[in-house]
């Protein structure tokens, strides 16, 4: 076999593992649950984007949740980051870092959001305890 028909080759099989990559045969859909948990009667408001996506604000009452779904993307970039408003201010955090969740909440992120910042529920210890700060 010449190397031009491995170089083809090569291309073929780099082009078909990208299809079937985007397509969600090895990268199925993952989930990310947003819960107010900041207090009784306040309400808060999410809005989450992505380099490609608005998905638009979302008012949530206390212990109400928000949830939306998408396929990450086949190079590991995929990143969610949220803003988060309350009592007239805003906070930021990114809810979806593919390096940072990728491999922690797999197809299932959910998030607890407090006044200090936002906890993720840990599939381990059934709790809420990998917590990080707001954006600076």
């Amino acid at each position: 076999m010449s190397s031009y028909s491995i170089s083809w080759l090569l291309l073929l099989s780099l082009m078909i593992y990208y299809v079937r990559s985007v397509s969600g045969v090895w990268y199925p859909r993952t989930r990310v649950l947003i819960n107010n948990d900041i207090g009784v009667g306040t309400h808060l408001t999410v809005h989450c984007k992505s380099k490609d996506d608005d998905l638009s604000p979302h008012v949530l009452e206390y212990r109400q949740q928000y949830d939306f779904s998408f396929r990450p993307h086949f190079f590991r970039e995929t990143l969610f980051f949220c803003g988060m408003q309350w009592n007239g201010t805003l906070y930021w955090f990114d809810i979806y870092d593919q390096y940072r969740d990728g491999h922690r909440c797999g197809k299932h992120c959910e998030w607890n959001v407090h006044s200090e910042g936002a906890c993720q529920l840990n599939h381990g210890t059934s709790k809420f305890d990998i917590c990080y700060d707001w954006n600076k």
